[in-house]
């Protein structure tokens, strides 16, 4: 299977993916918990969410963002065991994330430092698509589209409820997606 490529389609079976990490370098920092959700003809059928024990530090500022601890990894799974779990659950599915390439370059670099493989699915960016349907908008991070759309963000910059709140914005951008385009001639 080649390089994943950015798709401009609107799947209804997929799989949300989000990462929260100690930091914003693939090569420096560690991925600290993997989360994602298995989406079937839009009905979500399954949720995976494992948080992983980093062999560095967390900053004070990772654990302000997250709530994550040092003491929260200290019994969580190694990276190598957590990316091989993970990627059976996400398997040859289209993934969907917001700024997913964030997500898609960690996944990719942890992927290729312990397993010498790649992470090869194409990838559809909800941040990409705000951005072409919401364009009054004056900032697209998911938090903002939370609050325009009216999803509670409670608990946000954690994997699985930034999966939920991704899906639920995925959601709404088929529903405006799907509606008839009025032209003026």
């Amino acid at each position: 299977m080649g390089r994943n490529k950015s798709l401009m389609i609107y799947p209804e079976s997929y799989v949300v993916l989000d990462i929260e990490t100690t930091g914003f370098s693939a090569t420096h920092n560690e991925i600290i918990e993997l989360s994602a959700i298995k989406v079937e003809n839009n009905i979500v059928k399954e949720e995976f969410t494992t948080l992983v024990k980093p062999m560095g530090y967390i900053a004070p500022r990772i654990t302000e963002l997250t709530g994550i601890t040092r003491e929260m990894t200290a019994d969580a799974p190694h990276i190598g065991v957590a990316l091989i779990k993970f990627m059976e659950f996400v398997s040859n599915n289209i993934v969907i994330g917001h700024n997913v390439n964030f997500d898609i370059n960690f996944i990719d670099a942890k992927l290729k430092e312990w397993h010498k493989t790649s992470f090869n699915n194409d990838y559809i960016d909800t941040l990409t698509i705000a951005r072409k349907l919401l364009p009054q908008l004056k900032s697209h991070k998911l938090g903002n589209l939370a609050e325009y759309f009216k999803f509670n963000s409670d608990g946000m910059h954690r994997g699985l409820k930034d999966c939920q709140v991704t899906n639920l914005c995925y959601q709404e951008f088929l529903h405006i997606h799907s509606q008839p385009k009025l032209f003026n001639f």
